[in-house]
């Protein structure tokens, strides 16, 4: 399996916490030195590891808002 690279530029916030210690974060990352985006996943309590998740463009996240914004 290739290598990746990944950077956390901006951790925007916690969506929830296992037992276990594993957090739910959105963050903005940089993934192989490109633009970041937004991403969700589970990050280990050492920030070593994480889980598959989503990583959604500027596109994207907005139109997550408006579907959001327009849920009853």
């Amino acid at each position: 399996m290739a290598e990746f690279k990944y950077e956390i530029v901006k951790k925007l916030g916690v969506l929830s916490e296992s037992k276990n210690g594993w957090r739910k974060e959105l963050n903005m990352v940089s993934w192989n030195n490109r633009d970041a985006k937004y991403d969700i996943r589970e990050w280990s309590p050492d920030g070593d590891k994480m889980s598959k998740g989503i990583t959604l463009s500027e596109e994207e996240i907005t139109i997550l808002k408006e579907i959001l914004n327009n849920e009853d």
